[in-house]
């Protein structure tokens, strides 16, 4: 073989030439193969037993070369399993070649003459990351100078191939960064909480090549599974999972009815990361993904980030959130006051006027006509006046802090209607739910009222276990409940649904003609700890 020291300047310039793996083997095979005389070689790269690549030749006799090198990327072979249990540190003679062996025994083709190569293990700073291989047409065997030269080419090459992998690992890391970046950016303007989750899954999913991503919500006592983003597209979704003892959230996650939905979604916890969402050392949501198989996997440090970023916009959401829910609540009030200090005011006395000058024109002759008029113009504005109560209490439900049912029971009150109530083994209802359930039964009600020709309605709420239910019945007219599913219900019953399903929760209507309505919805809460 040549000079020593011609042989490594010659590889060292080579090597230095690319920043790409196969490039750079590539180019460093053929150079090492030109300077010693060679004709034949080839390079594995390795990861855990079994996994490797064939990833550089030269020179391939046809025996392997068949089927776009077939025999070289399917198997294993002495020298690999070598490496992989430890017993090749260094240089060696491999007697004969298993690969060989079989393309003479399988009669693959011409092996050009090889029967035999050298084998040394690539390895840099204690780390191996594969083999290089070299091989000549008679020759059976290498001298130990031989040998010791390809050592030393072997321990370049390992060198070149860590720095290398450093580079595309600190490229790779900056190209996540910049992808994060895209993403604050996107994501941050977004105000609105409902909308939020699934445009966040939209956004990380497409740009990180993501087979998966769920997004999570912490409400009240319950985790929300509020979007998932899949090959298909992304979606919102309303489910809603008990939270584990000790708020736990990896073991929140790890419960069968969490798994068995995200498993539907094509999301295998064990498989998946978990990015916490935090605000101080409290979480209040999380991301799930899984990543396709061919790319690069998300540095820990840029899903930290990830979870940092995603936590402020949510946070800033949920406060854009909660303003706007108390200026509209002082907005409501203020129009509540409005509306009772003015216009009921001024309805009220159009009435008593009306009363005042029917009284009049009783006593004046042919008098008919207009008392007829001033008797409809004195109903009508008592029932106005009845309305705009109603509507002062909607805008103001002043008893809520009492309880679903009181607050439910004092609204059908102000509509006419006599309310009976019914409760059982309730205990506390997480705010939303409470909310919720108020909106539903409110509806619920003004159809009663407005409807169901009936002045009497019952109400039930009762808790089972996980589950409360609350039920609004009359024995009203009825009506004919659609067979062929909710898209034939009017818009006020389809906003009722909604409004169930977004808390995660059911809503069931049993309707039919004389014989009365009941509108029933049940949600899934959190058990009190110690009950």
């Amino acid at each position: 073989m040549v000079s020593r020291v011609h042989t490594l300047k010659v590889i060292a310039e080579t090597l230095n030439q690319s920043n790409n793996v196969r490039e750079m083997l590539q180019s460093v095979l053929e150079k090492l193969l030109e300077v010693t005389g060679l004709s034949t070689g080839w390079i594995f790269l390795t990861d855990e037993e079994p996994i490797y690549a064939f990833i550089a030749d030269v020179n391939l006799p046809p025996a392997l070369a068949w089927d776009d090198k077939k025999p070289m990327c399917q198997g294993s072979c002495w020298c690999l399993d070598k490496i992989w249990d430890g017993r090749l540190q260094k240089a060696v003679n491999i007697i004969n070649c298993k690969r060989i062996e079989d393309a003479i025994e399988y009669d693959w083709g011409d092996t050009k003459g090889i029967t035999h190569h050298a084998t040394v293990p690539l390895i840099a700073g204690g780390e191996k990351f594969g083999l290089l291989n070299v091989a000549e047409p008679g020759k059976n065997e290498f001298t130990e100078d031989e040998l010791d030269l390809l050592q030393s080419v072997s321990f370049q090459i390992g060198t070149a191939i860590k720095r290398t992998k450093l580079y595309e690992a600190q490229q790779t890391k900056a190209d996540q960064y910049t992808k994060l970046d895209e993403i604050s950016r996107s994501i941050w303007k977004m105000n609105d909480i409902h909308h939020l989750p699934q445009n966040t899954v939209d956004v990380v999913g497409k740009l990180f090549g993501l087979e998966n991503l769920a997004f999570f919500i912490k409400e009240d006592d319950v985790l929300a599974l509020r979007a998932i983003f899949s090959p298909q597209g992304s979606k919102k979704t309303h489910k809603r999972y008990p939270i584990a003892n000790g708020g736990d959230l990896q073991k929140t996650l790890e419960q069968q009815m969490v798994k068995s939905d995200l498993q539907q979604a094509g999301l295998d916890i064990e498989r998946s990361f978990v990015v916490p969402l935090l605000i101080g050392e409290e979480w209040i949501g999380c991301l799930v993904g899984v990543q396709e198989g061919n790319s690069s996997a998300i540095e820990h440090e840029v899903l930290k980030a990830l979870g940092d970023h995603v936590s402020l916009v949510l946070e800033k959401a949920r406060l854009f959130e909660r303003s706007r829910e108390l200026a509209l609540i002082e907005e409501r009030n203020r129009l509540a006051r409005d509306l009772h200090d003015s216009v009921n005011q001024k309805l009220f006395s159009l009435s008593l006027t009306a009363r005042g000058l029917r009284e009049y024109v009783k006593q004046l002759e042919n008098s008919e006509t207009i008392l007829e008029s001033l008797t409809e113009m004195q109903g009508l504005s008592q029932e106005v006046v009845g309305e705009m109560r109603s509507m002062i209490w909607q805008l103001r439900p002043v008893g809520l802090e009492e309880g679903v049912i009181v607050s439910l029971k004092k609204y059908g009150q102000s509509l006419g209607l006599g309310v009976t109530e019914y409760i059982e083994g309730v205990g506390n209802i997480p705010r939303l739910v409470e909310e919720t359930m108020w909106r539903i039964g409110q509806e619920a009600l003004n159809n009663v009222h407005k409807h169901a020709r009936v002045n009497e309605v019952r109400l039930y709420l009762y808790r089972k276990m996980n589950e409360v239910v609350m039920k609004v019945v009359d024995d009203g007219v009825g009506f004919p409940v659609p067979e062929n599913g909710e898209h034939n219900w009017s818009f006020g019953l389809s906003s009722m649904k909604e409004r169930a399903e977004i808390m995660g929760g059911k809503m069931d209507i049993y309707s039919q003609p004389g014989k009365g309505t009941t509108i029933e919805v049940k949600f899934n809460v959190e058990k009190e700890r110690g009950s």
